[in-house]
C-alpha cells in the first residue's frame, strides 16, 4: 500500500503530460516561420494508456481497461501544409491548444494542492 495512493501518481503523470504538451506547442509556435517545419503533437491516447488505474468490467459489452506503461508519443503532422514554404504550423490552432493546456495544468495543480492540504490537515491533527 502506498502512503499517498494512486491519486498523487496519476496527478504527476497528468502534469508530466501537460508539461510535454506545453513544450511541444512552444516549439511549434517558435517555428511558425521555419521553412519545411512540420508541427508536432503529443498524443493523448498514449497518456491515457500510461495512467495507472484499476477498473472492473461489470458487463461483457463494456470496454476493457489496460494498465500499459508507455511514454508520451510526439508525432509530426505530415499531411498538412498551411504556408507556401511547406510549414504545417497553424498559429491560431497552436494558441488555442496552448490556452487549453494551461487550463488543464491549472486544474491539475489545484487538485494536487488540495490533496497536499488534506494531508497537511491530517498530519497536523486539524
Amino acid at each position: 500500500m502506498s502512503l499517498f495512493g494512486q491519486t498523487i501518481s496519476n496527478l504527476e503523470q497528468g502534469l508530466n503530460y501537460s508539461s510535454a504538451r506545453n513544450q511541444t506547442i512552444g516549439n511549434n509556435i517558435a517555428n511558425v516561420d521555419t521553412p519545411g517545419y512540420k508541427a508536432k503533437h503529443v498524443n493523448f491516447k498514449d497518456h491515457l494508456n500510461a495512467a495507472s488505474f484499476e477498473a472492473k468490467r461489470t458487463e461483457q459489452q463494456h470496454i476493457p481497461f489496460s494498465n500499459q506503461e508507455s511514454s508520451f508519443n510526439v508525432t509530426s503532422r505530415q499531411n498538412t501544409t498551411y504556408n507556401h514554404n511547406g510549414n504545417s504550423v497553424d498559429i491560431d490552432k497552436e494558441m488555442n491548444e496552448l490556452a487549453q493546456n494551461q487550463l488543464y495544468y491549472e486544474a491539475l495543480t489545484e487538485r494536487i494542492n488540495g490533496k497536499f492540504s488534506s494531508l497537511k490537515s491530517v498530519v497536523g491533527g486539524r
